[in-house]
């Protein structure tokens, strides 16, 4: 009996333990204070993840727990986004219930394993779209009330438009969200694809807490070397809390080249400002920035020679860093 009960309670503690070093237990509920997103203990976590692509076309089939588990187990990702299409065929404005259940699988999983997880409303157009995204954040928000893992990402890169466009957006969809949700991190987007976030920084939205804002980049893009870095840069100093929702190791429009040394420059950049980020992305398009090559299964499991040269660093990188 005593062999037994003692097995019985080195399980326990094991399980215990494992538990106790997931990203959530670790860091607790985010907070926005001092332009600093920071954990429980008021320090900045550094998140470190993984952005699923369009929950449409070919991305879509990897919307499921088996994949968020790989993520979280295998790559070892304190964070996973889950991009919700809306405008294109078969996104959410014409099949809102697929969607949000493609959505729901992905955050269920998450909470599970003890990930945080991003619910992104993924549209360029958001501002022509508010009622549907006002009635799905608040859907959103009262399923996940008081839920440390859920970050809510209004709007993926709002294109060439004014910020009073998309501020104005945001301020809505945010009180929308507060209606229900009083705490939680909500990301707001800004002009240009979220580069803009000097802009935003000199006039940010105000009264409302825990408040931070998307910035994205593309490692090898001609267009997003020092002067992008340049405007996150004034973004932080005027106490603009960022998040990078999405980077890609290619350029912009998903291929071009993988240049090294355009993405340690960038990495660095993150690391030395303490800058969460999750990565573009599960799919197996064949593309620079996706991580799987085609083919791969659509149930996580993947063995190196189903990850593309992206998809080996990426993992590297996270098996790495998120120790």
């Amino acid at each position: 009996m005593k062999t037994i009960a003692t097995t019985f309670l080195l399980s326990v503690l094991f399980t215990t333990s494992l538990f106790a070093q997931t990203p959530v237990a670790l860091n607790g509920v985010l907070t926005v204070q001092n332009g600093k997103i920071i954990n429980k203990n008021g320090t900045a976590p550094q998140l470190r993840g993984i952005s699923f692509s369009w929950s449409l076309w070919q991305g879509r089939k990897y919307y499921n727990p088996a994949v968020v588990d790989w993520l979280a187990g295998d790559f070892k990702a304190s964070i996973v986004r889950a991009s919700m299409g809306v405008q294109p065929d078969h996104g959410y404005l014409q099949e809102p219930a697929l969607q949000k259940q493609l959505i729901v699988n992905v955050i269920d999983q998450a909470i599970k394993d003890g990930i945080y997880v991003l619910i992104d409303w993924h549209d360029h157009h958001s501002n022509q779209h508010l009622p549907q995204s006002k009635e799905f954040f608040a859907e959103m928000a009262q399923k996940y009330k008081g839920v440390p893992n859920v970050i809510y990402e209004i709007w993926n890169e709002p294109e060439a438009i004014s910020w009073d466009t998309v501020k104005n957006y945001a301020v809505q969809v945010i009180r929308e969200i507060r209606k229900y949700d009083p705490d939680n991190l909500i990301v707001v987007g800004s002009p240009h694809w979220d580069q803009d976030v000097d802009i935003a920084a000199a006039n940010p939205i105000t009264g409302f807490n825990n408040i931070a804002y998307s910035f994205h980049f593309y490692a090898s893009d001609p267009n997003h070397q020092e002067k992008l870095r340049a405007k996150g840069d004034l973004a932080i100093k005027k106490g603009l809390a960022l998040m990078i929702t999405e980077w890609g190791v290619g350029e912009s429009n998903g291929n071009g080249k993988f240049n090294i040394g355009q993405v340690k420059a960038w990495m660095d950049w993150m690391e030395a400002n303490h800058l969460s980020w999750t990565n573009w992305n599960i799919t197996d398009k064949q593309e620079t920035t996706a991580l799987l090559l085609p083919g791969a299964p659509d149930n996580g499991d993947w063995t190196n020679e189903q990850l593309t040269p992206a998809g080996i660093y990426i993992r590297e990188k996270l098996r790495e860093l998120n120790k």
